[in-house]
């Protein structure tokens, strides 16, 4: 089922997010200081790719680096992503068959606005400390 719901979510919406997470990563690459927030738009856009089958924890060891850091995002890109994953996840809600792709869109707007001290991890990872 997994693999459905990710093909179906790659068509109708991954590939155009998981766009979107790269073009922000590559600006952070470009501009030398924003390199740890290009890891993580480069490492969320994968996720954004193939979302089913994995889940968003926060790191228990996430500090006063990351709140920073989160907040200088939802400047650069944060808000700009989180607004792609609403758009997206409304108009997906309007058919039968994609309100659950819809709805993957709306979990996605917390990582798209603070994806510092969050890690990825396949549904299937015993770390589940701490879902966020």
């Amino acid at each position: 089922m997994r693999t459905i719901l990710n093909l179906i979510w790659f068509v109708l919406s991954g590939f155009w997010l998981a766009l979107g997470y790269f073009a922000a990563a590559l600006l952070c690459f470009i501009l030398i200081i924003t390199i740890p927030f290009g890891v993580a738009a480069w490492r969320i856009g994968v996720f954004a790719l193939w979302p089913f089958g994995k889940k968003v924890v926060s790191k228990p060891t996430a500090g006063v680096g990351s709140a920073v850091g989160n907040v200088i995002w939802i400047l650069i890109a944060g808000i700009w992503l989180a607004l792609g994953h609403l758009v997206t996840g409304i108009a997906l809600c309007v058919t039968i068959i994609g309100i659950p792709l819809g709805l993957a869109n709306f979990k996605l707007i917390p990582v798209a606005l603070a994806p510092l001290g969050r890690e990825i991890v396949s549904v299937d990872d015993p770390r589940g400390f701490g879902v966020g």
